[in-house]
């Protein structure tokens, strides 16, 4: 690879919220500052295989919850563009959610590293660099997760409560678990605070919890928190 190829690399955004692609583009779009170009966006899973097969690029900044199916769904039908021998399509996870299913889930499907939202730009443009030449990129104490995930033999078990909830709202109950008021977790999501109110109420009904107190509760003992 010619040292021009080493400072260039082409990059596919996908996440469903376009003000956050949007975002992400301003901080790491600039091609003659930081060397990436951005070749393509999309918001869902079925967007993110068509766009990811039509332009091949070298690294995905993949959201790990997506209309469709999720991070994952796109990683397993992107296997074989991730395991050609001559030009890899490589992943690399950019969440708000710092659960350790989520991050081994997609490091399991096959992403390079998994990086949070709270991740500076120039950061950013280092761990992008870092996965497409090869390297396993992560956010401080997330790494810990998955070494702990594959050095284990035993399966994790079924949680038939926790598997009610989708991963919207798996992300809001984790949230309000955490303290966050209606509206810092609409800001954070990026969605209306009335959604919110709409997943807190679907997830006090699907676990049959009474008030956000027992919510809390409920989450802290399975380590959600």
């Amino acid at each position: 690879m010619s040292t021009e190829e080493q400072r260039r690399v082409r990059v596919v955004l996908v996440d469903d919220h376009r003000m956050f692609r949007t975002g992400v583009q301003a901080e790491i779009g600039a091609t003659e500052e930081t060397g990436v170009e951005v070749v393509g966006e999309a918001a869902d899973v079925d967007q993110a295989v068509a766009v990811v097969t039509a332009t091949r690029p070298e690294v995905v900044l993949l959201d790990v919850h997506l209309p469709g199916g999720g991070g994952v769904e796109v990683l397993r039908r992107c296997a074989a563009l991730a395991a050609d021998p001559d030009h890899p399509v490589r992943f690399l996870a950019l969440s708000v959610s710092d659960a350790a299913e989520d991050v081994i889930g997609v490091i399991r499907g096959g992403a390079r590293g998994y990086v949070t939202k709270t991740i500076t730009g120039p950061d950013l443009v280092t761990s992008i660099f870092r996965v497409r030449d090869g390297d396993a990129v992560f956010s401080p104490r997330l790494a810990g997760f998955v070494l702990d995930a594959f050095a284990s033999t035993d399966a994790p078990p079924v949680d038939e409560d926790l598997d009610r909830l989708t991963q919207r709202e798996r992300e809001v109950l984790r949230l309000i678990a955490r303290g966050y008021a209606y509206k810092e977790i609409a800001k954070q999501l990026f969605i209306s605070v009335k959604t919110v109110e709409s997943h807190v109420s679907a997830v006090l009904r699907k676990l049959q919890l009474s008030n956000r107190h027992e919510l809390t509760r409920w989450a802290t003992a399975r380590r959600l928190v």
